[in-house]
């Protein structure tokens, strides 16, 4: 149970996009919503729900914002959102997923691809670069809530396949299958997490030089900003100094 968080730089990085709280707040009620309608209205029996709540409240998403995405789904407004995953290469061959909730299939499948091929890149069939990546849950807290011993032993009592704890704080992942049980009992230890999600994890990540890191980076930026767009995972490291560079 170690490991090095390799692509922690890119799948946390925060740009441009997260300074529109507007856009930002949209997104989240989207996936609170399609998380709602898609199994029980009640956070503590529906784990994509209460990912998704976790993930508002770490915006400081207002809750009556929250609530009334909830009540959406419960509302049959005629709001219905796709669920599809996008995947390609950009700029040095680098795999990219995609993920979108959108109300229209041709526009989303349109701007995505334009965005890889004005980057260089191309967008590829589903499958294409999936099978470069593991799907697994993961449950983030701040370093302050424990050590790294004591997270350790409840991640390894809880059934976690993995934990890396660093100065950003501690990562334990979970397999799909096991993770709400493990994100459960973590949070009756430690209180709620700052993130639970199932995400996309690479297998392996190639470094880029910063010509190459800094057309990857302004790819993340444009797939972020676009409203359909929930989730970018890629499975690239760039330097620190390009990240800070690039406002990240």
């Amino acid at each position: 149970m170690a490991g090095h968080s390799q692509f922690k730089n890119i799948m946390h990085r925060k740009g441009r996009q997260d300074a529109q709280k507007s856009k930002l707040f949209g997104k989240l009620a989207r996936e609170i919503t399609v998380a709602a309608k898609l199994g029980t209205p009640d956070p503590n029996m529906n784990p994509r729900l209460r990912a998704a709540i976790i993930a508002a409240r770490q915006e400081n998403m207002p809750k009556d914002n929250i609530e009334r995405a909830v009540k959406k789904a419960l509302g049959n407004d005629g709001e219905n959102y796709d669920e599809i995953r996008y995947e390609g290469y950009g700029p040095g061959g680098v795999a990219v997923i995609v993920e979108a909730l959108t109300d229209n299939r041709n526009r989303a499948a349109s701007d995505i691809r334009s965005f890889f091929t004005k980057s260089g890149g191309n967008l590829g069939e589903t499958g294409s670069v999936s099978f470069m990546f593991d799907r697994t849950g993961i449950i983030e807290y701040d370093r302050s809530v424990a050590d790294d011993d004591a997270v350790l032993d409840a991640a390894i009592e809880a059934g976690a396949d993995d934990v890396i704890s660093g100065e950003g704080g501690h990562e334990i992942y979970a397999s799909t299958e096991g993770y709400r049980d493990v994100a459960k009992a973590l949070e009756a230890k430690f209180g709620e997490p700052r993130k639970a999600a199932l995400i996309w994890k690479p297998q392996n990540t190639v470094a880029v030089d910063d010509e190459t890191g800094e057309k990857l980076l302004k790819l993340m930026d444009l797939l972020n900003e676009h409203d359909d767009v929930q989730h970018v995972y890629a499975n690239f490291e760039v330097s620190d100094a390009l990240v800070a560079k690039m406002g990240g």
